[in-house]
């Protein structure tokens, strides 16, 4: 089930917002619960077991956690934390990748091939893996007590408004909130205009984008002119923004509506003016996740510049990887490694005294060809694109531009251009700002009736637009 179908608008988000205020305040957890594992059973009902595995797993390990803090044993609890989180994980994720992998090299020395059936992928098991893991690591850090009540470790594993594809919360973020949260008029009422707006950000910007992201990526190698390239990876790189952080949004609505606050996922990373940069705006609760719980205890920055860069190196090999079984995705965590590397050894201090503009150019120009690794088929797929973006391609004419560039699509090109950085926001602020100057009562009912117009007025066109697709994955969902 996804947060722009039919099904969760119209019949799951009703029937939980219902059920969860009128149950009395201490079955509210329980209610939340229930709804979450149905959530995430909904198609996949084998997945169900899987949760379970995971909850259950986890709420043993962070009691354990608890007990054996500041012991040896303590050591080997966070060993077996490890182990079985990402052997759960490598084994539904990775098996095939590795298999696939091995199979050539045994093929060539003329050795018995292994036999492995496919394996389907449950829906968001990066993220909750990630998320349970942490808990027992901060339980064993101390950071926060061991939950004894296994609805509680249950709910926050499986929540279901970040169940699948984020923000990975932490559970010494929502821990009080866990045990006692009320929500306001006030805090529900933002609740529906951030999810409103995440879910038009799917819809109608990121659904729009990928219907040329999808087609031209399709075509075959070497058939794609310049302008067509830049084009296809220009609407991928915000079909990308709008599909995840418009799922952010909706994730982070839905919690201010049942009491909880979750951490901001975006800071709109495309005004960045360094790849480093860049990463200290997207996807916040991954790159926190990997800073806190494998670069520093790698040793960070604090071992000499040469171990520096084998620690960032190691991370976004593994980040590459933790976002896919390819090896598309592991040179996508490479290429990002590089760049970082490449920034700290000395490249940064020079970019610094750059113009604005070209620190701009170069880190959308970086994260324009990283890209392409993370949405080609293979690196030769890729590598094929590459040569069409630098001039290699066709040397026919773009008049093919013309295929894809539909006025729609020109209409999502400019309102994603624009909202993908703060000035929107800002002119939003300073209208809020010049209303309130001496402003009668009677005005600001107008204002806010104005709003909620808007905002229905958006939650019409997105609800008209979901009646005449049927095209709605989240792209993170395959993560």
């Amino acid at each position: 089930m996804v947060f722009s179908s039919r099904v969760f608008l119209f019949l799951f988000l009703p029937a939980v917002l219902v059920i969860y205020f009128t149950a009395p305040k201490r079955l509210r957890n329980f209610v939340l619960l229930v709804f979450s594992l149905f959530f995430y059973s909904w198609g996949e009902p084998r997945q169900f077991t899987l949760m379970l595995v995971s909850i259950g797993m986890n709420h043993v390990l962070g009691l354990l956690a608890g007990l054996t803090r500041g012991r040896t044993a303590g050591r080997w609890v966070m060993g077996l934390t490890v182990a079985a989180n990402l052997g759960l994980l490598g084994y539904y994720k990775y098996a095939n990748f590795v298999v696939d992998s091995l199979n050539p090299l045994l093929a060539w020395a003329g050795l018995t091939e292994i036999v492995c059936r496919p394996i389907a992928l449950p829906v968001g098991i990066s993220f909750f893996t990630f998320q349970a893991m942490s808990y027992v690591i901060d339980v064993y850090r101390g950071e926060v007590p061991a939950e004894k009540n296994p609805l509680r470790t249950a709910l926050y594993i499986s929540l279901f408004p970040q169940l699948i594809a984020g923000p990975i919360v932490r559970y010494t973020d929502i821990a009080a909130d866990m045990a006692d949260r009320s929500v306001t008029l006030d805090g529900f009422a933002e609740g529906i205009r951030r999810f409103l707006i995440g879910l038009a950000k799917k819809v109608l910007l990121a659904n729009s984008l990928s219907t040329a992201a999808d087609a031209i990526f399709e075509v075959p190698d070497g058939g794609v002119t310049f302008v067509v390239a830049w084009l296809g990876i220009v609407c991928y790189a915000l079909q990308l923004y709008f599909d995840f952080s418009g799922y952010s949004d909706m994730a982070i609505g839905l919690g201010r509506m049942f009491g909880f606050r979750f951490l901001e996922n975006f800071d709109y990373p495309y005004v960045s003016r360094s790849i480093t940069e860049f990463w200290r705006r997207w996807h916040l609760s991954l790159s926190t996740w990997f800073r806190d719980y494998l670069y520093v205890p790698l040793g960070g920055n604090r071992k000499g510049p040469v171990r520096t860069y084998v620690n960032l190196l190691t991370v976004f090999l593994l980040c590459g990887l933790w976002h896919g079984a390819s090896w598309s995705f592991v040179l996508w965590g490479v290429f990002h490694g590089a760049f970082l590397i490449a920034e700290r050894a000395g490249m940064g201090r020079m970019l610094e005294s750059r113009s604005s503009f070209t620190r701009h150019a170069y880190t959308l120009a970086v994260l324009a060809f990283g890209w392409v690794l993370f949405r080609a088929e293979s690196p030769a797929h890729a590598l094929s694109y590459w040569k069409a973006m630098v001039g290699f391609g066709p040397s026919t004419s773009d008049d093919g531009l013309l295929i894809y560039l539909s006025s729609g699509l020109a209409i999502a090109l400019v309102v994603a251009l624009i909202t993908a950085t703060p000035a929107w926001e800002r002119l939003g602020e300073f209208a809020a700002r010049l209303g309130r100057q001496d402003q009668p009562a009677w005005l600001d009912g107008i204002l806010a009736g104005a709003r909620v117009v808007s905002l229905g007025g958006l939650f019409f066109l997105t609800a008209a637009a979901l009646m005449a697709s049927t095209y709605n994955p989240f792209i993170y969902f395959r993560f």
